[in-house]
C-alpha cells in the first residue's frame, strides 16, 4: 500500500513539474505567448457574448409574451354607457384576462405626450382618434387558433372598426433569435476550429524549434508519452490562460454596456434587468479552452512527434 502511494506521489510530483516546466517555456517566448492566448481569447469571447446577448433578447420576448394585447379601434360615435356595457360583455370571455378602455380624449392626450406635435394637434377641427379598448389575453390562450379565432369574433362586432393583435413583431423577433442561435452555432464551430489550428500550429512550431532535445530523449529511452507530456501541458496552458482573458474581454464589454442598456430601459420604463452570465463564463470559457487546447496539442504530437527519430 505504501508503495502504490509513493508511485502515485511521484507520478502527481512529475506532472506538476511538466506542467509548470510548460508555463514556464511560455513565459520565456511572452511575444508569442501572449499573441496566441489574444487570439485564442477573442474566439472564444465573441461567441460568448453574442450568446449573452441573444439570451437576453429571449428573455426579453418571454416576458413579453405574458402581456399580449388586442387593441379594438371602436367606432367614432362609440359613446362612454357603451363602453361599460361592452367591456363587461368581453370580461366574461373565457380567453380573457383583463380589459381596460381608453376615451378618445385620453387617446388624444396621450398622442400629444408621445409626439410633441402640440401646435398641430390644437389646430384640428376635432379629435380624429378613436376610443380604444385593451384586451389582455390569459396564458393559456396565448396560441395562434386561439388569438386568430378571437380576432374573428370581435372584429365581428358593429361597434369595431378594427381588431389589431399587438405581438405581430415578437415573432419577428422570435423568428429572428432563432436564426441567431443558428449563426451563433456556425460561428462557434468556425472559431472552434481555428483555436485549434492556432494552437496546433503553435504546437508545430515548438516541436520543429526541439526536434534536437527530442532526438536525444529518445535516444536514451525516453517514451512518446514522457516526450508528448510538455506539449500537452503547453495546449493546456493556452486554452486556460485564453478563456481567462476571455472572460475580462467579456466583463469589460458588458460593463461597457450596461450603461447603454439600463437608459433604454428606463426611456421604455422597462423592468427589464441585463443579464450578464458572467458566472457561469468564468467556468465555461476555461473549460472550452483547457479542451480545444489539449486536443488540439494531442493532434499536433500525434502528427510531427512520430516523423521525428533518431538516426
Amino acid at each position: 500500500m505504501n508503495h502504490i502511494r509513493f508511485n502515485l506521489k511521484v507520478y502527481l510530483l512529475r506532472h506538476l513539474q511538466v506542467m509548470l516546466f510548460s508555463l514556464g517555456q511560455l513565459w520565456r517566448q511572452l511575444l508569442t505567448s501572449t499573441m496566441t492566448v489574444l487570439v485564442i481569447s477573442i474566439s472564444l469571447a465573441l461567441p460568448a457574448g453574442l450568446y449573452i446577448l441573444l439570451q437576453n433578447i429571449k428573455q426579453v420576448s418571454n416576458q413579453w409574451n405574458y402581456v399580449s394585447q388586442i387593441s379594438l379601434f371602436m367606432e367614432y360615435n362609440f359613446s362612454d354607457r357603451q363602453a361599460n356595457t361592452f367591456t363587461n360583455k368581453l370580461q366574461s370571455w373565457p380567453e380573457i384576462d383583463a380589459v381596460k378602455y381608453q376615451t378618445s380624449n385620453k387617446s388624444l392626450e396621450n398622442f400629444r405626450k408621445l409626439s410633441g406635435l402640440d401646435d398641430l394637434l390644437n389646430n384640428l377641427p376635432n379629435n380624429p382618434l378613436p376610443a380604444t379598448i385593451i384586451i389582455n389575453i390569459k396564458k393559456d390562450s396565448l396560441n395562434p387558433d386561439t388569438i386568430n379565432n378571437l380576432l374573428i369574433r370581435l372584429e365581428g362586432f358593429a361597434e369595431v372598426e378594427q381588431a389589431q393583435f399587438d405581438m405581430e413583431w415578437l415573432k419577428r423577433l422570435r423568428s429572428i433569435n432563432k436564426t441567431g442561435q443558428l449563426g451563433i452555432g456556425i460561428l462557434t464551430t468556425l472559431l472552434s476550429l481555428s483555436v485549434l489550428l492556432v494552437i496546433g500550429n503553435t504546437i508545430r512550431l515548438s516541436i520543429i524549434n526541439r526536434q534536437s532535445e527530442i532526438k536525444v530523449i529518445k535516444l536514451v529511452g525516453g517514451t512518446n508519452n514522457f516526450i508528448n507530456r510538455p506539449f500537452l501541458y503547453a495546449g493546456f496552458w493556452f486554452g486556460a490562460l485564453g478563456g481567462i482573458v476571455a472572460w475580462f474581454i467579456l466583463l469589460l464589454t458588458m460593463a461597457l454596456l450596461s450603461a447603454p442598456i439600463n437608459e433604454l430601459t428606463l426611456l421604455y420604463n422597462s423592468q427589464f434587468n441585463f443579464q450578464w452570465f458572467l458566472s457561469p463564463m468564468i467556468i465555461a470559457l476555461p473549460i472550452s479552452g483547457i479542451i480545444l487546447g489539449i486536443f488540439s496539442s494531442w493532434i499536433a504530437t500525434k502528427s510531427y512527434l512520430s516523423n521525428i527519430e533518431p538516426h
